[in-house]
């Protein structure tokens, strides 16, 4: 297309030159016998250089059209089929146009590629859950498309602000997708496992502090009590999570620890 308009262009500055150059040849003429003044001589001699400058300039542009066209292994005259080659590999996710359609708009993409090995979800957490979440860690990614079926996550950006309408903040995941399964705007939910695990957790007034260690009052048979270490975990309110010491089930006492002595 740039080719074929060069030479249009090209083939009008060279008839405009030789209109020009036909002119100036009958002002001069007209001149030696002082049918003219000299400002028109001026002119004639003015609107040639135009055209001849008019005539270079098209060349150029001619000359410009056809490299381009080499560089793309194609001849002037020839056929215009063009293999383009993506820049990157990756799936087409949308087409823009079809096959014979014209096209002179070059800022209008044609194709869109995408590279689907790993894709990200995004997800609106509230803000007053946004502490659990840190960089890195990992999160199970659950999708309508795929009911039962959980992937691994894990967190790479957490937005800075906060959206003032839903007083939420935009955290996003990335995901392998080796097997390309996972396509963009599919819907799903995240669920938050990291650091989660299951302890007996007691009253902080049943823990007994003494040497440096952390004990509490076991029951080994009816009305009998044993000290027994354990090994504390995280605290919420009054209640703290027994990591290691104790198991579910067994009774402890609770209330009044202080008054219960060794024999």
């Amino acid at each position: 297309m740039a080719w074929r308009q060069s030479q249009a262009q090209l083939r009008q500055a060279k008839a405009t030159l030789t209109k020009a150059d036909k002119d100036l040849s009958r002002t001069r003429e007209l001149y030696q016998h002082s049918a003219v003044a000299l400002k028109d001589l001026i002119a004639a001699e003015n609107d040639f250089a135009q055209g001849q400058a008019a005539v270079d300039q098209a060349q150029a542009a001619c000359d410009d059209a056809a490299h381009r066209l080499g560089l793309l292994g194609l001849k002037p005259d020839g056929p215009a089929d063009v293999t383009v080659r993506a820049p990157l590999p990756g799936k087409v996710l949308d087409i823009a146009v079809v096959p014979g359609e014209y096209r002179t708009d070059t800022t209008t993409p044609l194709l869109t590629i995408a590279d689907l090995s790993t894709v990200w979800v995004s997800a609106d957490v509230p803000e007053s859950l946004i502490r659990k979440i840190t960089i890195n860690e990992h999160l199970d990614v659950q999708l309508s498309a795929y009911p039962g079926e959980t992937f691994s996550g894990r967190v790479m950006r957490i937005a800075d602000t906060v959206d003032p309408q839903t007083r939420t903040i935009k955290v996003q995941a990335q995901i392998a997708n080796p097997a390309g399964r996972l396509r963009p705007e599919m819907f799903g939910q995240i669920r938050h496992t990291h650091g989660t695990a299951r302890y007996p957790a007691l009253p902080s007034g049943a823990v007994v502090q003494r040497d440096g260690r952390d004990l509490v009052w076991v029951e080994d048979a009816a009305g009998q009590y044993r000290e027994r270490v354990v090994t504390l975990g995280p605290r919420q309110g009054d209640t703290v999570a027994i990591v290691s010491g104790i198991r579910d089930g067994e009774c402890v006492v609770t209330d009044g620890t202080m008054l219960v002595r060794k024999d």
